[in-house]
């Protein structure tokens, strides 16, 4: 229950997002007061042509689920006529975006977001998350002992150093009493070490030594609970999925470089709505296969369809022959992997330092 919850509340997010990033123009909404309630400016039409506030507000909470649920599903119309041309007609809609018709359909960065946020609830709402078993045996409770031991080490090493240093008896008494403390820290804790089981009275796990101690700390990290740092990976994954872009882009620009028409601009839009799609495509995937109808033929959709799309998508948006525009989504399909590497790599990292 926990999990579809969560899920809601992902796909909610995404749709706030991406309404917030979503342009207002073309958005009429019929009348409203005489005067602009945000700047005082006489209105002339449905929304104020100083501020660009509308000129109906709404003071109930009806109007509040009205907004969430006209985020989620509505767009004011545009997703349902971007959808279907995203789906198949992927490089005209890239095309005529960067031309300059925005009024007709969602934004780019808009239904991205609400896209990448719906996948991710929509996986958690199937039960696709990372492995939460990772931890066997008594890794949990060895891992707790361990910290435990490692302190207490320390402050005897400390204490013994420090009484040697003692000028006086008084500080020589309370160093020996915290040397002595430390020795029982220890020896309790060897002895919750061999009621595990295992009768190891030296309870360690492998260290890294690297020679960079925030690297170190991270392989430690990764070693003392692979669960917990498996789950943040996977939540990172999402918050930073926008790192997919740059990532993506020069990748995409080494495949039209003399080509000095098409700018960095157009590439990104081109990103940016081709991972839109791959978001909402995997969606349809994972329902599926939630509800029985996986198997061989939507494993091999989900191969399939993604590269023809990216074929088209290039075929459209570049004006490419189709030998051409195979090529190149070949050529990017590897790009692919060689990106989905790099930007696992920057959440591992991220995991470890952060």
């Amino acid at each position: 229950m926990s999990g579809e919850i969560e899920a809601a509340g992902e796909l909610a997010t995404g749709a706030l997002l991406g309404r917030a990033f979503e342009p207002g123009a073309g958005e009429g909404h019929g009348g409203g007061h005489h005067m602009c309630l945000n700047c005082g400016t006489a209105l002339i039409g449905p929304h104020c042509h100083a501020c660009g506030q509308a000129g109906h507000v709404h003071r109930s909470l009806h109007a509040i689920g009205h907004d969430l649920l006209h985020g989620v599903f509505h767009f004011d119309g545009k997703l349902w006529r971007t959808l279907p041309m995203l789906a198949w007609r992927p490089g005209d809609l890239t095309k005529r975006y960067i031309a300059g018709e925005r009024a007709r359909f969602v934004s780019p960065m808009a239904i991205f977001l609400f896209s990448v946020f719906a996948m991710f609830a929509v996986f958690s709402w199937v039960g696709i998350s990372a492995p939460t078993d990772l931890n066997t045996g008594n890794l949990k409770p060895v891992a707790a002992i361990d910290f435990a031991r490692k302190d207490a080490q320390n402050d005897l090493v400390s204490a013994q150093k420090n009484l040697a240093e003692a000028k006086t008896e008084a500080k020589r008494a309370k160093y020996r009493e915290k040397i002595a403390d430390a020795q029982d820290d220890l020896a309790g804790l060897d002895k919750a070490a061999k009621s595990l089981g295992s009768g190891d009275l030296h309870v360690e796990t492998t260290e890294a030594h690297t020679g960079w101690h925030a690297l170190d700390h991270g392989i430690e990290k990764w070693q003392k609970n692979p669960a917990l740092m498996m789950y943040k990976l996977q939540s990172a994954s999402y918050k930073f999925s926008w790192l997919l872009i740059p990532l993506s882009l020069p990748f995409l620009w080494l495949l039209f470089f003399w080509k000095r028409q098409y700018k960095l601009y157009d590439h990104t839009i081109f990103i940016i709505y081709s991972i839109a799609f791959m978001s909402l495509f995997y969606i349809v995937v994972a329902v599926a296969n939630a509800i029985g109808l996986g198997g061989g033929i939507l494993a091999l959709a989900a191969l399939i369809i993604p590269f023809v799309h990216i074929t088209r998508q290039l075929q459209q948006a570049y004006q490419l022959r189709w030998f051409s525009a195979i090529l190149r989504a070949c050529l990017l399909t590897f790009f692919i992997s060689w990106i989905l590497t790099l930007f696992v790599l920057i959440l591992l990292a991220l995991g470890m330092f952060g």
